[in-house]
């Protein structure tokens, strides 16, 4: 069987499973009576071994089944989860994404897990973690009432078939399908299953739903509702013949019991609808799920919705957003002649072709948006461990994390905001015991939010330690040459916190695996930067510290003022301008043996775009200046142009390795005359 063509697809699947096993054994250490977060570790465990047996992975597999075997006696309450426990699990599910992330990246999922293995079957049998004496075994409550294992019900639509087809003389059988535990390929068993099925008739209802047997997010049972004229041995017997089938239930039900059964389903949820959060139990062995039933989606309407998702390979978006970006190319060409020969007919069909251009765009960027969840979805599990070997009690609070960003930013982002938050639990959050001698809770808070504003995506870590210490920090700036002495008393609290980010800065009295090796923030502020990004500090020493990152929506197509230079045309974004602004001569002033202008009231240095970029051109003494006002942070600059054109959207287009280290320029654009624009870089313009 060649199974390289379902590589992709088990790479995928598998990240997904041990992303949810790390996100449910973190709720399980909350929780640790929880028996049904287990079951959920347990059935991602469970696709994950019968996935990779299938791909060949016997490493994975083997590691899989023994995590498996842990999960089994837990909740099966023969063993009871504690912290050491589940630091053996998270190692397991560690090793789990290094064999995967190495299959990923070409080669066998290799690893030695030996030692891994061992310690989860010395939890399994006991030696480590010993049942506790004081355990009190649960009580098992016999539930008379007929459940969804033991029947199906049926909405209206679907009673509707099942009554023509009697009135055509056709059977109703209720099946029950059987596989076998060890089942490797469940999802192309059920295919089998339902193949057969719709050759003998029509299959109205299965219990899990399609998608979750497609999922194999099912034990070894499953059940069918089938109409069919074919006798109930017939499709017994035929339905034997699947392999891994063991058991094959087949049972004729009348209308009438199917009335009567809906009948009894509407009570029992009028009944369950006005229980009261009371009827929960303390130690959570009942859970009391309560639904409307007129808010209740059918199974149909489920099965729709799910349906509309599909899986794309990023390479394809990649070719979509390039052919795209060469048709907005195109558009301002088009746009260009237009303007030359004023023809009505053609105004309307460039106006029309904008629009739609336009629409196109919006969607092509919405399909490249990725919710920053993808990359926050590590930094639980991360804490949890720092906390444990810096001996310190933190809570990590993960808000928006539905907010989305295109695909490239969220590529480069996960790396910055890892220094971020071991820089918060490591520098910021102090220990239990000097929180508690403030006055401060035991347990300190680091939270992450996300969240839009106009075109940018703002990431914030903020955290309640305590704060920038700016004595400490002066003073190593000094010893390091960063600051001089005198220029250190004269400076904001906000700008001795941002000396942190200079490169090669520490405070840390002791090197250690979480920090103190002089990189980290540094490595932050340069990468935010190189997305076009910028990151502002704000701290209060005793009381916490704030770090936000502000980014761009998208990397690929981005709103510029174009200006003139001489004969050339340069494009300076939009998301680092202020305002433009005439100035004459005569406001020019000399500072510091620096040209600077006097801007409402603040001194802003001027820089001649023409010397930075040796523009040819004549002599000339302008009496007025055109100036595009820009920022970086806190700090501003006027760049002097010949004119301005206006505002574009323009495609950003990479000047290629060769030309990698151009000063102040970022890359270039295609105008729609055809000529060449290239994009000014103003972080490297403003010091």
């Amino acid at each position: 069987m060649d199974t390289n063509q379902y590589l992709e697809m088990f790479i995928e699947e598998s990240k997904e499973h041990l992303q949810a096993c790390n996100e449910h054994l973190l709720e399980l250490e909350k929780n640790p009576e929880n028996i049904a977060i287990v079951n959920e570790v347990f059935r991602s465990a469970h696709t994950l071994k019968g996935m990779s047996a299938t791909m060949g992975y016997e490493d994975i597999a083997n590691l899989t089944h023994k995590m498996e075997n842990v999960l089994d006696e837990i909740r099966n309450s023969r063993l009871h989860v504690t912290a050491e426990l589940l630091d053996v699990v998270f190692v397991a599910v560690d090793q789990l994404e290094e064999m995967v992330l190495d299959i990923a990246a070409g080669g066998k999922g290799k690893l030695d897990v030996t030692d891994t293995v061992q310690k989860l079957h010395k939890i399994e049998t006991g030696e480590v973690i010993p049942v506790a004496a004081t355990t009190v075994e649960p009580t098992i409550v016999e539930d008379t009432t007929p459940t969804q294992e033991n029947w199906l019900t049926y909405d209206d639509y679907e009673m509707t078939v099942i009554q023509q087809s009697v009135e055509q003389d056709f059977f109703t059988y209720e099946i029950s399908v059987k596989l076998r535990e060890d089942c490797l390929l469940k999802a192309a068993r059920v295919y089998m299953v339902f193949e057969l099925l719709e050759k003998m008739g029509d299959v109205i209802k299965s219990s899990p739903s399609v998608e979750k047997l497609e999922g194999e997010d099912f034990d070894e049972i499953f059940y069918v509702a089938l109409v069919t004229n074919e006798p109930s041995d017939d499709v017994q017997k035929k339905l034997m013949k699947v392999s891994e089938v063991t058991e094959v239930l087949v049972n004729s039900v009348t209308l009438e019991q199917l009335k009567k059964r809906n009948s009894f389903e509407v009570d029992k949820v009028e009944e369950t609808s006005v229980v009261e959060m009371t009827d929960v139990t303390e130690d959570n062995k009942q859970i009391v799920e309560v639904k409307s039933p007129e808010k209740s989606p059918t199974s149909k309407n489920n099965q729709v919705q799910s349906s509309k998702t599909i899986r794309v390979n990023i390479e394809r978006l990649d070719i979509l957003m390039n052919l795209f970006e060469e048709l907005v190319i195109d558009r301002g060409r088009l746009q260009s002649i237009s303007e030359d020969l004023h023809n009505s007919e053609l105004d309307e069909t460039v106006e029309r072709m904008s629009r739609i251009t336009g629409d196109l765009q919006n969607i092509i960027l919405n399909m490249r948006m990725v919710p920053v969840e993808t990359v926050f979805n590590r930094f639980p599990r991360m804490v949890r461990q720092l906390a444990r070997d810096l001996n310190k009690k933190i809570n990590l609070e993960v808000i928006g994390a539905e907010t989305e960003l295109d695909r490239t930013v969220i590529d480069e982002i996960g790396d910055p905001l890892v220094h971020l938050i071991r820089n918060s639990l490591d520098h910021g959050v102090e220990s239990p015991e000097i929180r508690l001698a403030k006055g401060k809770p035991e347990e300190g808070t680091v939270v992450l939010r996300a969240y839009h504003s106009g075109n940018h995506v703002f990431i914030e870590i903020e955290d309640d330690g305590a704060g920038i210490n700016r004595e400490k920090v002066l003073k190593k700036a000094i010893s390091k040459g960063i600051v001089s002495k005198e220029s250190a008393q004269a400076m904001s609290d906000k700008q001795v916190a941002e000396l942190i980010l200079s490169s090669g800065f520490s405070t840390a009295d002791v090197i250690s695996d979480v920090s103190g090796r002089g990189v980290g923030l540094d490595v932050v502020k340069t990468t935010i930067e190189s997305l076009g990004g910028s990151i502002d500090i704000s701290s209060t020493e005793g009381q916490g510290s704030l770090f936000s990152i502000q980014l761009p929506l998208t990397l690929s197509i981005i709103s510029v003022m174009l200006v003139e230079l001489g004969e050339e045309i340069y494009a300076i974004p939009l998301s680092s301008i202020i305002e433009t602004a005439i100035i004459r001569s005569s406001d020019i002033l000399n500072a510091h043996n620096q040209k600077v202008i006097d801007f409402r009231g603040k001194v802003v240095p001027l820089v001649f775009l023409e010397n930075v970029f040796d523009v040819p051109r004549e002599s000339t003494d302008d009496e007025f200046h055109s100036v595009v006002l820009v920022r970086k942070g806190d700090k501003m600059a006027g760049l002097v142009v010949d004119s301005f054109i206006g505002q574009q959207e323009i495609v950003l287009k990479s000047l290629g390795a060769y030309l990698s280290s151009v000063f102040a320029i970022s890359g270039a654009t295609i105008l729609g005359n055809g000529k060449v624009a290239l994009i000014v870089d103003c972080n490297a313009l403003i010091s």
